[in-house]
């Protein structure tokens, strides 16, 4: 018998300020990567499938990124242009 599945993990990459699309305020939005990873008797072995969001933290409304689009908002976070990096990113497991 084998057991094998999927496993999320969502990470909280910097937190930056800017207009949100969706409600026009001026808020902080999380920038967060979701990792799905390949379980094989409950141990995660390799990652399925990555994808970067961004949500508003007034509205909640989220919004997709792309890989590098990411990249480059997560160093500006670092830089200290309109957002604040954190350390290390808090890897919390999510029901999808």
């Amino acid at each position: 018998m084998i057991i094998f599945g999927t496993k999320g993990y969502l990470y909280q990459l910097a937190i930056l300020t800017f207009v949100c699309g969706q409600c026009g305020n001026p808020a902080a939005h999380t920038l967060r990567k979701r990792v799905t990873k390949f379980t094989l008797f409950f141990v995660p072995l390799f990652p399925i499938s990555t994808k970067y969001v961004t949500q508003c933290t007034f509205c909640g409304a989220e919004q997709k990124v792309a890989g590098e689009q990411a990249e480059q908002l997560q160093s500006q976070a670092a830089g200290g242009y309109g957002g604040q990096a954190q350390g290390q990113p808090q890897q919390q497991p999510y029901q999808s």
